[in-house]
């Protein structure tokens, strides 16, 4: 790409994840209040906590703190899904993950559009986690059909997008003037139309078979039904949410509260009543619940053994609750998750010495370095190291943040199998595996600090 000529693909990601942020204000005020919410909590977190603020500036995380968000959309068919990964690819976004939700009875799968390189991370680490929804698990094959027929019709990208989707691919990239006009076309394939395409009585049925399936295929495009900043301080942020009257969800998704953060932990308002019409001509207005304000906190990525442990100790903590999280339980849930992760160590020295998650290795002081290996140099000082953020998303959390927002009732149990190769056929490529890329980063980050220090790159 002519860096000279076009605009860097960081950049237009940068001003479409402004665009959007601004749009979705717009169009869910109560999205507004969130951020200040966050924007203050995030202050005095940093206040509070020095030694957590030194460690942000360190690796680089505090100057993109303020403008991480993480969006999501869910598409009908094969052709959105393929359309959305030439979209997100002129912002430098490409599928990392496959993820399952219908092992807790949501009728998607999905992956999650982001930058993959640690610049562009740190340049704007916007995210779009994107569902498919899974037509054959609708059971009713009528309605099934008719959900297919729906999906054939309708366009959800702009002609204007799609013609410079087509030039970035030809000419790989788009100058200034284009780049600008792409992020406004593609602003419309997000934007919320509260004019359903379908009649009233063909939304009862799709919101009848779920309510997912009635968001996804009775309307114009996959308007984005929530945007998500980080916070560092997710159980101070629920407090406020309450303080405000926001009507948080009771039950924080992921692991317990710790001193060192894993993985993800998320929260969100309830989800929006709207007024929709219907296009049978029928005056009366009704009402669809999807959107939602969602806030996260981000810990440290982990490795296969890491995942593993986390993996059992959260089926151990829900065996032992003998339920699905929920109001009723919330506190029980809460103590019983924060007693099982004791068995998880909590200090960044144990998660690295014994392989547990991922980080990024910094000389400090070259003058102390006086030995060939990482642990040697570590010691002396020499050598230094960072958490490497989680950047992805958990298949169960994300499910129970749905299930919450979708409103009635969270079902149990899976609705069938994933299905990973279908679903990269439906994108056209095949998706990145995250843990590639985090064991990618962190080996880079070791051999980077080795030749800083004039070592063999074997000797790690």
């Amino acid at each position: 790409m002519d860096p000279v000529r076009f605009m860097h693909p960081d950049t237009i990601r940068a001003l479409f994840s402004t665009e959007l942020s601004a749009m979705y204000k717009h169009e869910v005020p109560l999205y507004g209040d969130l951020l200040d919410l966050i924007a203050k909590v995030n202050t005095q977190t940093l206040g509070a906590q020095p030694t957590l603020a030194d460690q942000l500036r360190r690796s680089g995380e505090e100057q993109r703190l303020s403008v991480e968000r993480h969006g999501a959309i869910r598409v009908g068919t094969a052709e959105e899904l393929q359309g959305m990964r030439r979209l997100f690819a002129v912002m430098g976004m490409y599928p990392v993950g496959y993820y399952d939700l219908s092992i807790a009875a949501v009728p998607v799968h999905a992956t999650a559009f982001r930058p993959i390189e640690a610049a562009s991370l740190r340049a704007n680490p916007f995210r779009v986690f994107t569902s498919l929804l899974r037509l054959e698990l609708i059971e009713d094959l009528k309605l099934r059909e008719q959900a297919n027929q729906l999906l054939r019709e309708r366009s959800i990208f702009t002609p204007g997008v799609l013609a410079l989707i087509e030039r970035h691919e030809c000419e790989g990239g788009l100058n200034d003037a284009d780049a600008r006009r792409f992020v406004q076309e593609a602003l419309e394939t997000f934007r919320w139309h509260k004019s359903a395409t379908v009649s009233a009585e063909q939304y009862r049925a799709l919101h009848e078979q779920h309510r997912l399936i009635a968001d996804v295929v009775a309307f114009r495009g996959p308007h984005i039904n929530h945007l998500t900043p980080r916070t560092l301080d997710i159980d101070r942020a629920q407090s406020e949410m309450l303080a405000r009257g926001m009507n948080p969800k009771v039950v924080i998704e992921g692991p317990p509260a710790r001193r060192c953060p894993i993985l993800l932990r998320q929260t969100s308002f309830k989800a929006l009543q709207e007024a929709v019409t219907f296009a049978d001509g029928d005056d009366a207005v009704g009402h669809h619940t999807a959107r939602f304000g969602e806030i996260e906190q981000r810990g440290v990525a982990l490795t296969p053994a890491g995942k593993a442990l986390y993996d059992h100790l959260l089926s151990k903590a829900r065996r032992t609750l003998g339920a699905a999280p929920s109001a009723e339980n919330a506190e029980d849930y809460a103590q019983i998750l924060t007693t099982v992760f004791t068995e998880f160590p909590d200090d960044y020295s144990s998660l690295r010495k014994q392989k547990l998650a991922y980080f990024t290795y910094v000389v400090k002081n070259a003058a102390l370095a006086d030995g060939a290996d990482l642990e040697t140099l570590i010691e002396q000082g020499a050598v230094g190291f960072e958490p490497l953020v989680y950047e992805d998303f958990l298949p169960v959390s994300a499910a129970g943040i749905f299930q919450s927002n979708l409103g009635g009732s969270a079902k149990s149990g899976a609705l069938i199998q994933g299905n990973r190769k279908q679903f990269e056929a439906a994108l056209g490529a095949s998706v990145t595996d995250e843990m590639t890329l985090y064991a990618q980063a962190q080996s880079q980050s070791i051999e980077s600090c080795l030749r800083a220090l004039e070592i063999p790159t074997d000797s790690a």
